[in-house]
This record gives C-alpha cells, structure tokens and sequence, in this order.
C-alpha cells in the first residue's frame, strides 16, 4: 500500500505538477504516484494515525469520521465530495478540482472502499464550470466499479455545509437542516454519509500511499501535516499555497511576497466566517478554517470590509430561524452604521449585546455564529477605529477600494 520510493511532485504535493490549462490527464497521474491503493478496513487506522483533518473550516479528525461511517455501513454507505466552496474569498479547492481531479477521486474511492460505500458524488458549486469540466473529463479517463456523479450544487454561501449538501442531493433545498441525526448517521436516502471536502480526499489518497508517518513529517506533532491555503489582499503574490501545517499567517503572507507583514493592519483568518488578527499573528496554518489569508493595507477601513462582509452574510442566510431572519439583519445594519460614522457609544453598547445574544449555536445552524464572531473579531481588532468612528465620523479609510471579492448570489437554493 506504500510507496515510499514516490518522488516528491515539483509544485507540492497538491499543488498542479503540470503546464497549461485542465486537469492532469489520468496517464500522468499514475506516471507520478502509480495507480491507487485498494481501499479496506486496514486504511482506517493509518488515516486516524495521520492526524489529517477536514480541510473544509471545521478542521473535525479525518479518520474518526471514516470510522463513524464505516461502523454504521451494511455495504450502503455513501461518500459525498464537499467541493462547493462557497466563500468569496477562497479559491484552493477549485484550483484543486480543476487541475488534480483524478488524486481527489483516488481519495474518494480508497474512502468508500474502506467504509463500505457503493456510491460516490462529487458535489461542484454551480459557478465553477472548469472544475465541472475537469471532473467529466477525468470520468471519462477511469474505469471504476463503484458509481461515480457528479452534482452541480447551488452558489449559495451556506449550501456546503454538510446537511445542506444531504438534502439538496435528497432533492430538497440547499439550505441547512436542524440536525440530528449527521449525516453520518443518516445522510443520502438514509444511508451512514461520509461528507469530506475535497482537498481532505486528496490528502487521504496520498496518506494511502505514503503513509501516517510520512503527512505526519510534513508538519509537527502538534500540527501534522501541510495544508493549502489562499492568500489575498494586499500581497505582491496572491494566489493558492502549499505549507505546512504548523507555519504560521506570518510564514504565508511572506511567501506571498509581504517581507514585512507588520505594515498590514490586519489580517482576516478564516475568510468570511473568520476572525481579524493582528499581521504578525503566529496562527499556526493548521488553526485557520478554510484556509483563507486576507491581507488588510494600512489605509483601508476594518469595520467598513466588515460591514460588507456581513451585508453579504445576512443575505445568505436560510432565514430559517429567529437568528437568521432578525438578528443578522439587524446586526449587519448596525455594522454599517457604525462603519459610516453615524453611530453612537449606545449604538454600539446595543451591538454587542445582540452579539452574545446570538452567540452559543442558538440558530438551526452555525451561520449566526460564523458571522457574529467576525463580528466580535471586528470590535477587537479595530477598536481604535471604533473610537475615532464615534468621536469624529467615518475615516478615509471608508472610502478606500474595498480588498474583498466582489460577492454577489443570485443563484436559488436548487
């Protein structure tokens, strides 16, 4: 099952080997790591002993879910490929779908054969043609005998969280459900689900060939591992990273040509449900969901990129819950009123009451609290802002360029 004699890739271990545009042709593929090992039962312990964890923002232990899955499995299991990715600021796990479909599929199919699954489905966000096309044509390339679709599913922010992805694949909308019981337990047309994101696939179809110790040694005990990590903003280099898992925000923004990420002032860790940070933050990379860096120039605005940032949250909700319907809204109008210089010291006195009210999972699901820990991330780090935004009205700042993507859904939620 391992290969220890593999060379190591030029471009990183996930990162494209390969010139030009599409995704790597089956042939050179296997020219590099050789057909995939056969999933089993014995795969379990060496995923556990890995320490990789979901690359998707929750960072949940790899190999407990597997096991999850396989214990409940009566040869009916189901592995569902999150590659949705519906945060503005992240582009790793197109990139990865669009140019290594065939190692993401080699960790699919090692994951059902070692769960006991007889379906995969490569879930796709409905915006990303060319990772779409990369897939297709991959499928067309192998020969397999478990059943293979893949699904466009809707650009909605929330639509990849797991439960949302269960019943929009169950023909419902893609919105999130009031769980239990996880997917886990019982996810696609009832059956024990196994719900990873796609770079995690690819790790795992590595970690089958290579083994625990060798992803293990990519990191540190504490940290194992490498992760793929988009860094944007005010950098010479944006673009998609490969580090490992224990460097640090300040080893990324420097590998994407910041010498001194002191001269930011701030960073957002994590993407839209992240935190702002200080630059010189020693996060290791391990810790930050998602694995989004956004870098924040000295003269743009914080509270002013988070009030737009919540506006787009607060319009993503399901609106299922009180949470959702009421309180995001109202926060997101507060955020804005604060960053426009037309709040008050009882404005913002209000603001962070609501925001421990909304705190502590009080909604259907965790997209109240994503926000709101933005949020507070927000008043902590730009405190002096808030201040001089009360005293004086809104900074020059506020009228800078905005750093962030253009973030607009006008996609359903089927």
């Amino acid at each position: 099952m391992i290969e220890p004699s593999l060379p190591e890739p030029t471009g990183g271990w996930l990162l494209p080997r390969h010139e030009g545009e599409g995704g790597e042709a089956l042939s050179r593929h296997q020219a590099a790591l050789g057909t995939r090992p056969i999933g089993s039962a014995a795969v379990l312990p060496i995923i556990e002993a890995s320490g990789l964890r979901g690359r998707g923002g929750a960072g949940f232990p790899t190999g407990v879910k597997w096991r999850a899955v396989a214990q409940r499995s009566h040869g009916d299991a189901v592995v569902l490929v999150n590659g949705v990715e519906a945060d503005p600021l992240s582009r790793k796990d197109r990139m990865l779908l669009g140019s290594r479909p065939h190692l993401i599929l080699d960790g699919a199919i090692i994951a059902a054969e070692s769960v006991r699954a007889t379906q995969v489905i490569v879930a796709i966000n409905r915006g990303a043609a060319p990772s779409r096309q990369a897939f297709a044509t991959a499928l067309r390339e192998r020969r397999e005998r478990i059943r293979i679709d893949v699904i466009d599913v809707p650009s909605r922010y929330v639509a990849g969280e797991e439960s949302a992805l269960v019943q929009f694949v169950n023909g419902g909308p893609a919105r999130p459900t009031v769980t239990p019981p996880r997917p886990f337990e019982k996810g696609v047309r009832g059956r024990p689900t196994l719900v990873q994101n796609a770079e995690t696939l690819a790790w795992a179809g590595l970690i089958a060939r290579r083994g625990d110790a060798w992803f293990r040694s990519l990191g540190n005990p504490a940290w194992p591992g490498a992760v793929l990590v988009t860094v944007d903003g005010s950098v010479p280099h944006p673009g998609v990273y490969e580090l490992p898992a224990s460097a640090t925000i300040v080893d990324a923004l420097r590998r994407a040509g910041c010498a001194d990420p002191a001269v930011l002032q701030a960073v957002l860790a994590g993407g839209y449900f992240g935190t702002w940070v200080a630059p010189t933050h020693e996060r290791p990379l391990g810790k930050v969901g998602g694995g989004v860096i956004l870098a924040l120039p000295p003269a743009s605005c914080g509270l002013t990129e988070t009030a737009r940032i919540m506006s787009f949250l607060a319009g993503e909700s399901a609106r299922q819950c009180g949470p959702c319907f009421n309180g995001l809204p109202a926060v997101a109008s507060m955020i804005a009123k604060i960053a426009t210089g037309r709040a008050r010291t009882a404005d913002v006195d209000r603001l962070r009451r609501w925001a421990n009210q909304l705190s502590g999972h009080r909604g259907a699901c965790h997209h109240p609290d994503g926000a709101i820990d933005l949020v507070k991330s927000a008043l902590r780090a730009f405190e002096v802002d808030l201040n001089a935004h009360l005293q004086r009205g809104a900074c020059r700042g506020s009228q800078a360029a905005s750093v962030l993507p253009v973030a607009k859904t006008a996609d359903g939620w089927r």
